[in-house]
């Protein structure tokens, strides 16, 4: 069994068709990201009333610019008192695109690096182009217990430093690329222990379902070819993300 440890699912046009392929393609849980107030609150909806649905809140660096007193009270709130509500985020930072001036992303973040240690949940961080900025806010604020990279983006120097700050890293569909070769090195160095999948759907659709809206049923692909990178049985490295998924997200 596998879990799709970040995915998009607000953003599926047939949420019940892409859950029903999920449970049939193996795949026993599916985490429903937040990265604003609207999709938050959605999230946490989706959580409560489907059984394989997890949700996280938050506010992505995108949308940093939007923050206030009162976006922020709502997301703690939600992690604070909705049971299925496992994670902080997405947040980070993202200097690729800049829609958000540095500054505030940079501040966004902190805060909700503050959230989810006074909440107990994971912090689920998203970083591009930004490493230096990263590292240094989580060890400025003093990182919470459990956190995880989704979507990892680097390379092994950027994953050797994910892990020594004591980061989970989840990997997505660009570990099928053809040109990720620096991508699979990281995923081969990263411990079992220290690594989950996710699918980012209905993003970064997998090989060989490239030109496709991605969805959680893909997962498979990613374990598959994170399975051959590190040499192990596909069947050891589900076993080994599904551990580590119920670990980072507390629902053990």
């Amino acid at each position: 069994m596998l879990v799709d440890t970040h995915c998009h699912l607000d953003m599926l046009e047939d949420l019940d068709g892409a859950l029903e392929r999920m449970r049939a393609a193996g795949v026993e849980r599916a985490v429903t990201i937040g990265v604003d107030r609207a999709s938050s609150e959605w999230a946490a909806r989706a959580a409560r009333t489907h059984a394989d649905v997890w949700a996280t809140v938050g506010l992505h660096p995108h949308d940093a610019k939007d923050q206030s007193e009162a976006v922020m009270k709502m997301l703690e709130h939600l992690a604070a008192t909705e049971e299925r509500v496992v994670g902080v985020g997405e947040a980070g930072l993202d200097y690729h695109y800049d829609n958000s001036p540095r500054e505030q992303q940079r501040a966004v973040f902190a805060e909700q690096v503050a959230m989810a240690k006074r909440v107990g949940k994971a912090l689920v961080i998203h970083t591009r182009e930004a490493w230096d900025d990263t590292f240094e806010i989580l060890a400025a604020a003093g990182p919470p217990d459990r956190i995880v990279f989704h979507c990892f983006s680097g390379g092994p120097a950027e994953a050797t430093r994910a892990l020594d700050a004591g980061a989970t890293l989840s990997f997505a569909g660009v570990v099928t690329f053809k040109n990720a070769g620096d991508l699979r090195e990281a995923a081969r160095i990263t411990p079992l222990d220290r690594l989950v999948v996710e699918t980012d759907s209905p993003f970064l659709t997998p090989v060989p379902n490239r030109g496709r809206p991605n969805e959680p049923a893909y997962v498979s692909h990613v374990a598959e070819a994170i399975a051959t990178v590190k040499g192990v049985p596909v069947e050891e490295l589900a076993r080994a993300t599904s551990e580590n998924a119920a670990r980072l997200f507390g629902w053990v």
